[in-house]
């Protein structure tokens, strides 16, 4: 999770069919309690969801729309992915919401829809519903994960093209984060200065809290790396073996991140001689790449991990709500 400069930070959930956020600037502990939970219209299917900083809207997106309600859950505007998804692929469009609340960058995977175009990715006005700004994209993904850079105004896109591996973008409005001194910008929308990188086997998992770097996993799990923001040199690099395992017997899961500042989380996966799934957690320091030991997340599965940034992490209790952990 990267920096805001709200003093609120939330997270959402999507529980028993309801979107729930969670205040993290209360500093609690253990479970938390949702302080809003907006119920979507009836037929809306919740694919992707996040909330204002002031919790006055909720953003969500369906296989067919972006939709914004109230609290009370009374529509405030609703934009459509036309034309109507082919249900046969799976998609997921994806949202995130600017660190200042004005834009919300939407993620369409219109190939994999059916839509008979190519994916997208859009910058709405948060307030209307209206398109700021558009690009296509090379891609024929299912769905993809943004990460807002706080300072900068720029958002990173991962997309996943399931077995034909990923691309990983990075765009800013025209004229609010362009010229970051990359020199690469390919934008083919109005508005959009697009970059794309040199990759198709890289997954984004995180952003440092600083936003000086960013974290990577191999999409065939065989290696982790931070990388400089923007550029995406690697700072860094280890290999399954790094962690005292053997890379015949066992691989990185695609999750984990900035616990805080100095820390990232990298989490390896295997199984037994008895074929049973086994998983670990380690620490390694954000600088230098040095493994500093086992970290014990709490968590139920490999996956189960959101650390904050800020030396907490979340995990999730059978009911599907958050809860938060500390070493402290």
């Amino acid at each position: 999770m990267t920096a805001s400069p709200h003093s609120r930070r939330t997270v959402t959930r999507l529980v028993d069919g309801r979107v729930c956020a969670y205040d993290l600037a209360a500093e609690d502990r253990g479970p938390l309690s949702p302080v809003l939970v907006c119920s979507p219209a009836p037929g809306d299917e919740v694919v992707d969801h996040t909330v204002a900083a002031d919790l006055r809207r909720c953003y969500f997106t369906t296989p067919d729309a972006v939709v914004c309600v109230a609290p009370d859950g009374v529509e405030i505007w609703r934009s459509g992915l036309a034309p109507e998804s082919a249900p046969r692929y799976g998609h997921r469009p994806g949202r995130v919401l600017s660190p200042d609340g004005r834009v919300l960058w939407v993620y369409r995977p219109d190939v994999m829809a059916g839509r008979g175009r190519p994916d997208q990715w859009v910058a709405l006005d948060a307030g209307s519903g209206a398109v700021v700004a558009q690009a296509d994209l090379r891609t024929a993904g299912h769905g993809g994960v943004q990460l807002p850079h706080a300072a900068s105004g720029q958002v990173l896109l991962n997309v996943g093209e399931g077995q034909d591996g990923t691309a990983v973008y990075r765009a800013s409005l025209t004229g609010t984060g362009a010229g970051t001194g990359t020199g690469a910008g390919t934008g083919t929308g109005t508005g959009l200065d697009l970059f794309q990188y040199p990759w198709d086997d890289r997954c984004l998992i995180d952003l440092s809290p600083d936003g000086h770097r960013f974290m990577t996993v191999n999409h065939d799990q065989g290696d982790m790396a931070v990388h400089a923001f923007p550029g995406g040199e690697a700072v860094f690099t280890l290999s399954v073996d790094a962690f005292g395992h053997d890379p015949d017997d066992a691989c990185l899961e695609w999750s984990g991140g900035h616990l805080d500042p100095d820390t990232v989380i990298v989490t390896v996966v295997g199984e037994t001689e008895d074929e049973e799934e086994w998983f670990r957690h380690y620490r390694v320091d954000a600088r230098s790449g040095r493994v500093r030991g086992e970290f014990d997340a709490r968590g139920k599965d490999p996956s189960d991990i959101h650390p904050l940034g800020d030396g907490t992490w979340l995990t999730t209790d059978p009911s599907g709500h958050p809860v938060r952990w500390t070493d402290s």
